[in-house]
């Protein structure tokens, strides 16, 4: 199997796509071959977008009464979660987060907001005040994740200045109406779209360890390629009490290391950040991310749960020697 892993990597670094079969077979390895797989990873994700760390940061500008059902959001109405629930916080709190971001090392910078959409008028005025401001007053890359979107959101978000647009798939296809029946997967590959004839970069991901298999997580990535995504968040799930989801128990830190190393694979040229429920799921291994082909990461806290503080992942930077560069979008 380690020739065959080799094989597969001078084969994506030769220009060659790898296929969906090809792919459902390399995420079976284990043992020594795994750790071939990993070292593979880092080769591809050396060749193509170089060893530099890109480091992201998210505020949770409007929190919680979302009316889509997703069983792993503590955020949705149809859950008993105990999350803040708030309306978007103003202009001033926008860009003070943006500044702090900044200063701990963040490139990019998201604002996120609940719900299915953001409303036209108030609160898309508000934001687009707040990202211009972000342009103007730091260096730090300003994204925005505030729902479905459409073609005249879009430009309005990028004549304010927004660099990036965050809205992931969850999962794949097949497996969606198993995690939300309150609206359509083709609603979010059209968001993508909407975004991407903005002339925006787009962020899009999903969360792992839902219950879906591993030739599934495949499927979401060659719909991702398929997609000419720019960045793809990969997050954990860390469950939350009082979601449909609250006993979940799925991920180990090594099938989560296969999994980032399975992207990396198929996705050779992006960005790969890893998100929400690394500290979770990862455990010890957080640093192994970057040794399984990863080159960017969420610092700072997540949606509705407290990240690891930003002194422990710059220490864990300088200690594997890697260079911060920066962006993306996560999850709870």
């Amino acid at each position: 199997m380690k020739k065959h892993i080799t094989e597969m990597a001078d084969k994506i670094m030769g220009g060659d796509q790898l296929s969906y079969d090809e792919a459902v077979k390399l995420a079976g390895c284990n043992g020594v071959d795994r750790l071939q797989f990993f070292l593979e990873a880092t080769r591809i994700r050396d060749h193509f977008v170089g060893s530099t760390v890109h480091l992201c940061s998210i505020i949770n500008a409007k929190s919680g009464r979302c009316p889509e059902n997703c069983s792993f959001c503590a955020q949705s109405v149809h859950h008993s979660s105990q999350v803040p629930v708030y309306s978007l916080v103003d202009e001033e709190e926008l860009v003070r987060c943006a500044k702090s971001a900044e200063s701990n090392g963040a490139a990019c910078y998201g604002i996120v907001t609940s719900g299915t959409r953001i409303n036209k008028g108030e609160e898309l005025d508000i934001i687009c005040r707040a990202v211009t401001r972000i342009q103007n007053e730091t260096g730090i890359s300003p994204s925005c994740s505030l729902g479905m979107l459409d073609d005249e959101t879009a430009r309005r978000l990028k004549e304010a200045g927004m660099e990036t647009y965050h809205h992931n798939l969850e999962t794949a296809r097949s497996f969606f109406p198993q995690i939300c029946s309150t609206h359509d997967y083709d609603d979010d590959v059209e968001t993508i779209r909407a975004a991407k004839r903005s002339g925006v970069k787009v962020c899009s991901g999903g969360i792992f360890g839902l219950g879906e298999s591993f030739a599934q997580r495949v499927e979401m990535a060659m719909t991702l390629r398929e997609l000419q995504v720019d960045s793809i968040p990969l997050n954990f799930l860390d469950p939350v009490p009082g979601t449909r989801l609250e006993a979940a128990n799925n991920l180990t830190p090594m099938e989560c290391l296969t999994t980032i190393a399975l992207y990396r694979f198929i996705l050779p040229d992006r960005r790969l950040s890893v998100c929400g429920g690394r500290e979770k799921n990862l455990r010890e291994l957080q640093s192994w991310i970057f040794m399984a082909g990863a080159n960017g990461m969420m610092t700072g806290n997540y949606l509705t749960k407290a990240g690891r503080s930003t002194e422990l992942d710059q220490q864990m930077l300088t200690d594997l020697g890697l260079r911060v560069e920066g962006c993306c979008g996560g999850t709870d």
